[in-house]
């Protein structure tokens, strides 16, 4: 793999680092499975790359596309909490309505960020793009994951991890579990739409399809990272997925550009696919293998408890 194509799959890995973060607080912490991030994810990039042509300046842009992928998570826990609608399905509809959404904002399927100013360009001039554009969105990165640690240390992190773990009893404390979803949903997809926002600026152009299998990538972060580093502290946890994203990207670029089992680029989601079943399968094998070693030196060759014989000490 060149010099190219690693960095530009670190910098992928890292951008996608944001989505893993906020997979991990809806399907972690919220135990919300929220397929919205599909439609936030374009949303920002949509909004970002809009207000930029349009003159905004690149972080209030930025800021802004945080905002609408916020709102879009909002959108689907109020579809949840309020409308008592199945939250799976609540955000396949607000993922579906995000579509035609995002062509509104743009105008058309896709906007062209090639010229433009964008909160990279001030770092461009003082090195080697390559080189400095993954550090930037790495330092990025992790100022978000830093935020959501010192967030779910607190005490209010406490009731939005309690809300995943056991509804009833933040309800039976007097806690709002609405109003811990209404945010873990928009915080998570603000992260989405920040990610997204940054994709647009890093690879110059927003379109309306970016966003097709960001879940699955974003699960496919988390599992991995957490298969690989295992831990029960939140910090780990958060940095787990952070790396899972980028060693994903990583393994993924150094398989299609060694065309190892003949893969090609357009087989990028069936990688992933297989991989995110593969973690989840992973742990439920380790345990059956663990189950089974544990019954063997209390079962014969046949799986029946050997006697004693007669010269053993009971």
């Amino acid at each position: 793999m060149s010099a190219f194509a690693f960095f530009g799959a670190l910098e992928i890995g890292l951008l996608y680092g944001l989505v893993a973060l906020g997979v991990y607080l809806t399907f972690r912490v919220l135990d919300f499975p929220d397929l919205s991030v599909d439609g936030s994810f374009p949303m920002g990039a949509a909004v970002a790359a809009t207000a930029i042509v349009s003159g905004i300046n690149p972080w209030l842009a930025t800021g802004m596309a945080i905002i609408a992928g916020g709102m879009t998570g909002w959108v689907t826990a109020f579809l949840a909490v309020r409308c008592g609608i199945l939250h799976l399905l609540a955000s396949i509809l607000t993922m579906i309505a995000a579509f035609s959404i995002n062509i509104r904002i743009m105008g058309r399927p896709n906007v062209a960020l090639l010229g433009e100013e964008t909160i990279l360009t001030p770092f461009e001039s003082m090195g080697d793009p390559m080189l400095l554009r993954p550090l930037v969105v790495g330092l990025l990165v992790l100022f978000s994951a830093w935020f959501v640690v010192r967030l779910l240390n607190s005490d209010f992190g406490l009731g939005l991890r309690a809300t995943g773990v056991n509804a009833r009893m933040v309800k039976a404390q007097g806690a709002s579990t609405a109003f811990y979803t209404y945010f873990g949903l928009a915080l998570s997809n603000g992260f989405v739409g920040f990610a997204g926002a940054l994709f647009a600026q890093t690879n110059s152009f927003a379109d309306v399809t970016s966003g097709v299998g960001t879940i699955v990538v974003g699960l496919a972060a988390v599992i991995l990272g957490q298969t690989l580093i295992p831990g029960r502290k939140i910090w780990v946890a958060v940095l787990a997925v952070v790396l899972g994203s980028v060693l994903y990207r990583l393994a993924v670029a150094f398989a299609l550009s060694s065309g190892m089992f003949g893969l090609q680029a357009s087989d990028l989601n069936l990688v992933t696919a297989v991989l995110v079943a593969f973690a989840l399968i992973a742990p439920k094998l380790k345990g059956n293998l663990k189950a089974k070693k544990a019954l063997a030196p209390e079962s014969g060759a046949n799986g029946v408890k050997p006697s004693k014989k007669s010269g053993d000490v009971a």
